[in-house]
Parts: structure tokens; C-alpha cells; sequence
């Protein structure tokens, strides 16, 4: 945008009035007055590149439902990446299927109180779109699986919870920006849990906006060679893109348990899956017009969103007795086991172990430190309190307090 500077008066001494300025003064006005105008255009095009600036001017429409990002909030947005891990050809490889079933619209509190005017826009058409998962098979190398595995330590204390990815909220907020499309770029342990939530929708985000972030996990048993691991994972989806408003997509929990070896180099277990035992397992969030500064947010059930392993892992090179190899990367994914090892058929028999609601109420606690003061329902609560001789101090909630979807 040029800017305004101030006019000079005519100097009256020099044939000011009436002269008109020399064709050399002109041009070197006109130089200076482009910089100006092409200047901020220049330094966003070297900065954002070609790509975003694109995206950054068409977000300067400022159309119907569009978004108006500024060029500080455009730099904080990541450009989509695939992610993705090469197995190793002297490992194990294991292949997961994906279950999925669309979100229930009829389960959202709006389209109860105004089913006209709610679904007349086009705030809801990434969540009606989603109708299936990315892919519904898909192999993964067994030492991928390593993050899961406890520290050293947390072998010997069955049940005791240990962080997967930590928090990671701004200190002066608490929260993370709600104006992002995509996700940050992952590292370490973060990169497998991006990529197995990113079997149900191309956009996870690992680290949610909101406490209690991260994914814990605790060793539900153990022996010399196995261990089961329990977690508990808080994630959410950016179900929009560019120049729609961001639609948050945030699931009440992921958990479930794998069972692999110590050394991560076999698994013969793995589940992942959205708590369905609640009438309400998700959290939605979005905008609806322009220069809205608060979010709309609405609840509401989705019966399905599951990851189970076909088979335990096998070897990724499968010999044959005539000295030839088949190499399982480079054949098609099916639900059939190519083979089974010999220990697969048989149960595996525990040094210790703990029950899996006591593994879960383990996470539950890390996640929600609130949760060491017992909460009974509504019928078991005046039965105790009368044995006990005690108030009741009842708290009527839309959601649960004890997962994300509140």
C-alpha cells in the first residue's frame, strides 16, 4: 500500500504556480512511489514463496466464509507433507485395517434446536464429505512401534504412566492457535502416532490446542520377551482447508494396547480405537462468518473410528525352500497372514500383570489429576452418601469432564 506522505506547497519564487515539474523529477517520483506499492508484495513473495503467497492473497478476499489470515499467522501455517517410514528389510512388518463410520449429524445438539438454518450453510460440508478413511490397509514396519515401549524404569512398576509425546501448551495461554489448516511438522516419537491417526484423515494434529495434551501409556504386563503397553492418546483433525474456515474435529480419546517385544522387534498386537460407551464422544469447533471471533462448538457421536492388526508381524522377507524370497513390501496388502510364526499359536504366559481397567484408570489419572477424588453416578451417589451420612453435591454436565469430548 503506498503510502500518504505530505504535498508541498508551489514555490511561487520559482514559477511554482504555474511550472510544471521537469520529466527527470517526474520519473524519479513515480520510482519512488512503486517501491512503495511493490515492496511488501516483494518481501512476502520471498518470504512465503510462490505457493503460500497465493493461498495468503486469496485469504485476502475476505469472501463469505473465507479466511483473512495475516502474514504472520500464514508464516505459522505448515505446508502438507507426507510422512512416512521405510521398513526395515531385516525386520518385521505388520498390517493394520482401518475401521471407520461417519460421524452422526443427528447427534449435534444445533441440528435439534434449528435444523433449517444450521445445515443451510457450507459449515458442516468437510464433516458430511468425510465418509471414509484415508486407507483401509496399511503396513508398518515393527520397530516403528519403539515409542510405545516404557523406559527402562517402567518394566519393574506395573501400571505406573510414562508420556509418549509431552505437553506442549504456551505457558502464557495455554493454548495453541486455533488458525492453522496444517499440522506441524512431526519428529521423534510423534511421527508414528501422525501416521497412524493419519489413516482416518489426512490432517492430525498430535498436539491438541487444549490441556490435557500428549499421549501417556503404562505397562499392563510383562514377561522376559513381551511386554503389553495400554495408552491413552489426545488428538484432534482439521477436517478444512484454504480459504474455508478451520473445522476442528476433535475425538473425546484415542486408546488401546499393543503387545510387542522388548526390543520392538516383533508385534503380535495392536489396537486403536474412539470410545463409543458415551452418547457423546466428539468435540466439533469452527467459524461461521467473517470478523466472528468466537468459535462455535457443538458435540455429538461417531460409532466408529478403529485400527486392529490382521495378524502378528512377520518377517518382511519371506524364504522359500527353493533358496527365492518374497519381499512382503512389494506385495498387495491383504487381510490373509502370510505366515505365522510358531509362538504365535500358543498364549503367552505373564510374569505380572494388572487388569486392563486398572491400566486405563492409571492413564485416566495422569491425564486428569482431578480424577483422585471419586465421582459416582447419580443413583450410586445417595446410596453411599446415605451409609455414609454425607451431602450429595451433584453436577449436571453436558459432556464428560474425563475426556475431551466436554
Amino acid at each position: 500500500m503506498a503510502s500518504k506522505g505530505t504535498r508541498k506547497r508551489p514555490d511561487k519564487t520559482n514559477g511554482g504556480s504555474g511550472d510544471r515539474p521537469s520529466g527527470k523529477k517526474k520519473r524519479s517520483k513515480l520510482r519512488s512511489c512503486c517501491f512503495w506499492v511493490c515492496a511488501p508484495a516483494a518481501v512476502l513473495l520471498a518470504a512465503l514463496g510462490v505457493g503460500m503467497y497465493l493461498d495468503y492473497r486469496r485469504w485476502e478476499r475476505r469472501e463469505v466464509g473465507m479466511m483473512s489470515l495475516s502474514p504472520d499467522t500464514v508464516l505459522a501455517n505448515e505446508t502438507s507433507y507426507p510422512v512416512d517410514e521405510e521398513i526395515d528389510p531385516a525386520g518385521e512388518m505388520i498390517v493394520l485395517k482401518t475401521h471407520f463410520e461417519p460421524f452422526v449429524l443427528a447427534s449435534m445438539a444445533k441440528l435439534v434446536l434449528d435444523p433449517v438454518g444450521f445445515f443451510t450453510t457450507r459449515d458442516l460440508d468437510s464433516l458430511r464429505s468425510w465418509r471414509e478413511p484415508v486407507r483401509e490397509l496399511s503396513s508398518f514396519g515393527a520397530s516403528h512401534f519403539a515409542p510405545f515401549l516404557p523406559p527402562p524404569a517402567g518394566y519393574s512398576v506395573l501400571g505406573a504412566a510414562y508420556e509418549i509425546i509431552p505437553v506442549n501448551l504456551k505457558l502464557a495461554t495455554g493454548l495453541l492457535s486455533s488458525d492453522r489448516y496444517f499440522p506441524p511438522k512431526v519428529s521423534n516419537k510423534e511421527v508414528i502416532l501422525h501416521r497412524l491417526l493419519g489413516l482416518f484423515h489426512p490432517r492430525p494434529f498430535v498436539c491438541i490446542r487444549f490441556a490435557p495434551q500428549g499421549a501417556v501409556a503404562t505397562v499392563r504386563a510383562e514377561n522376559e520377551r513381551w511386554v503389553d503397553v495400554v495408552f491413552r492418546i489426545h488428538a484432534e483433525f482439521q477436517l478444512n482447508e484454504s480459504p474455508q474456515y478451520p473445522f476442528w474435529f476433535m475425538p473425546a480419546q484415542f486408546t488401546g494396547n499393543i503387545v510387542l517385544t522388548r526390543d520392538a522387534s516383533r508385534v503380535r498386537h495392536f489396537h486403536l480405537y474412539v470410545p463409543t460407551n458415551r452418547p457423546v464422544n466428539v468435540v466439533l469447533e469452527w467459524l461461521d462468518a467473517p470478523g466472528n471471533k468466537s468459535h462455535e462448538v457443538d458435540a455429538g457421536y461417531i460409532p466408529r473410528m478403529e485400527l486392529t492388526s490382521v495378524a502378528p508381524s512377520s518377517p518382511v522377507l519371506i524364504h522359500q525352500e527353493d533358496g527365492s524370497y518374497m519381499d512382503q513390501r512389494q506385495a498387495q496388502l491383504t487381510e490373509e497372514p502370510k505366515m505365522f510364526l510358531e509362538e504365535d499359536y500358543a498364549d503367552i504366559q505373564w510374569n505380572s500383570e494388572i487388569s486392563m481397567e486398572e491400566a486405563m484408570r492409571s492413564l485416566e489419572l495422569k491425564m486428569y489429576p482431578f480424577k483422585t477424588v471419586p465421582y459416582y453416578n447419580f443413583t450410586e451417589a445417595f446410596s453411599r452418601a446415605e451409609s455414609e451420612n454425607k451431602l450429595v453435591h451433584s453436577i449436571l454436565l453436558w459432556g464428560a469432564l474425563d475426556d475431551q469430548s466436554c
